[in-house]
């Protein structure tokens, strides 16, 4: 799991946040912070994205981790 201070650029083609949120930040639930750090409101992405992640955050701390 991330630490508090952790922030990096990943580069996703296609897929979906709650993937990455579950991979990157032990939780699909933490997709929402991935979606407010980079401006998105679609879960959904398409061909090449640069996307922020952000620090876990403990508003969101249950969900689906990576399987």
């Amino acid at each position: 799991m991330a630490e508090e201070t952790d922030v990096r650029i990943i580069v996703a083609i296609g897929g979906n946040l709650f993937e990455i949120a579950a991979t990157q930040l032990g939780s699909a639930l933490q997709w929402i912070n991935i979606a407010r750090a980079n401006d998105l409101t679609d879960p959904m992405l398409s061909g090449p994205n640069q996307i922020l992640i952000p620090p876990v955050s403990s508003a969101f701390s249950d969900g689906i981790g990576p399987q």
